[in-house]
């Protein structure tokens, strides 16, 4: 195995979807990619894939937005898996999640999908639930709203404001992450309990 890490960001594939609450982990990918620098270029894996360090010698990253829909990411995030030769446990995905608030960050490894087609399809092609997960904030559908409905919307005027920040502040924690391990994102980016 490698020094390299797997950053996968998921979403839909066409710009009809590309400002939507679902593809929020591949708007992470494209704030990633202006701090590395360089431009994204087609994988035969069926992904845009962007190869580069974090730092001057500092670990190397394959930065990954599938371009299949998201309920079968797992089938290019497995071949490039494979191509770079990278264990689940160095693959991080970042996603949308509705469990949690808007602009909010939380980080964990393995666990359920929470209903989430493009990580319950991730898992089954890797074999494993254990990879890491950097889990960006979107928010409930309101009232009696469909998910699928809410998460395939672009978001609400007021979220516009604060998006570049939430971005920005999930770029950070995929960065800390893999400096400087799991346990030491989470400290920072989970609010303590009193």
């Amino acid at each position: 195995m490698t020094d390299t890490w797997l950053i996968v960001g998921l979403g839909n594939p066409g710009p009809e979807y590309s400002r939507n609450r679902h593809n929020v982990g591949q708007m992470v990918l494209d704030e990633l990619a202006a701090r590395i620098g360089g431009n994204f270029k087609i994988h035969k894996a069926r992904a845009q894939v962007l190869e580069g360090r974090l730092g001057i010698g500092g670990p190397r990253l394959v930065l990954a937005k599938p371009v299949t829909y998201m309920n079968v990411s797992g089938g290019p995030v497995a071949a490039l898996a494979r191509f770079y030769d990278v264990d689940p446990s160095r693959v991080v995905a970042v996603h949308d999640e509705i469990d949690i608030p808007f602009n909010t960050v939380k980080l964990k490894i393995g666990g359920g999908e929470g209903g989430h087609n493009g990580l319950r399809d991730m898992s089954k092609a890797l074999a494993t639930k254990d990879y890491l997960r950097v889990r960006v904030g979107v928010g409930r559908p309101p009232g009696r709203m469909d998910t699928a409905d809410f998460v395939l919307r672009d978001f609400a005027l007021a979220e516009k404001k604060e998006l570049p920040f939430l971005l920005d502040e999930a770029a950070d924690a995929v960065e800390l992450l893999i400096r400087d391990g799991l346990t030491a994102a989470q400290q920072r980016f989970h609010p303590a309990k009193v």
